[in-house]
């Protein structure tokens, strides 16, 4: 029955499931996301569902789950050293679309191109969440365990928590996250193994692009909240991801990094 009404009404299936996740999540005694951000996950789970159906759904679903479980590692140490995400890490609607925005656009565009074009939409909706995965592991694993921390743009030593700080151990968990979600996308059919390849690569640029960011331009811009920095973040992925593709094809180096 479910199969039926999805082959003939995906958005449909989409409104249901979403409700039905919605009404779960309400009464959960442990808050993912706030009030507001429930149902702006809501939407987004709709929209992703309705344009890229199940397999869209499982990437953001992964990117979430594993991004708020990352964001719960040694909370009661970085809340301790006042460096930890606000709300114990529950999502607002900043956090939804800070994250989610260049994903959800990719997910729309497949809706009004094709052949060639509509793959390398999904390979930046998937490369998008490999990197915001990547920078949300590589600052939380980074602010709870990173032994030695340095300023990107100067390499001197800060505080965990700086802006635009890195750490080994930070960065080591970012390439870990960041091929664990390209690998949802493979395993659900969206990429292929070089399109693996490409995200994890596009995520370990942007994630450093982000922290260049962060301790360069962020402090200076009132407007360049952490949500805008992210929405900045995932667009580079996805575009560095597609431009991987297609520097590989015009060096006729083999395939053309997605199926």
């Amino acid at each position: 029955m479910l199969s039926t009404i999805y082959s003939l009404n995906p958005w449909l299936v989409a409104v249901g499931l979403n409700t039905v996740l919605l009404a779960i999540a309400w009464l959960a005694s442990k808050k993912l996301l706030t009030p507001a951000g429930l149902f702006h996950a809501w939407g987004l789970g709709i929209l992703i569902w309705g344009t890229l159906g199940w397999r869209g759904y499982l990437v953001v679903m992964f990117y979430f789950l594993v991004g708020s479980a990352v964001t719960r590692i040694g909370m009661a140490q970085k809340e301790a050293e006042g460096i930890a995400e606000k709300r114990s890490g529950a999502r607002g609607p900043e956090n939804v679309w800070g994250s989610a925005l260049t994903g959800a656009l990719c997910a729309l565009g497949t809706l009004f191109v094709g052949g060639f074009y509509q793959k390398l939409l999904l390979l930046g909706y998937v490369a998008s969440f490999s990197t915001k995965l990547s920078d949300t592991s590589a600052s939380e694993v980074g602010k709870a365990y990173g032994k030695r921390t340095f300023l990107i743009t100067t390499l001197q030593p800060v505080a965990r928590g700086t802006e635009g700080a890195v750490s080994l151990e930070g960065t080591l968990a970012g390439a870990v996250a960041s091929a664990a979600i390209a690998f949802v996308g493979w395993g659900v059919g969206l990429i292929d193994l070089t399109g693996v390849a490409f995200c994890v690569i596009a995520a370990f640029i942007a994630t450093n692009l982000e922290s260049v960011i962060g301790a360069t331009l962020q402090s200076k811009f009132d407007w360049m909240t952490n949500e805008v920095v992210n929405i900045i973040n995932t667009l580079i992925g996805a575009i560095a991801a597609v431009l991987l593709v297609l520097i590989w094809r015009s060096l006729n180096l083999g395939a053309a990094g997605i199926a």
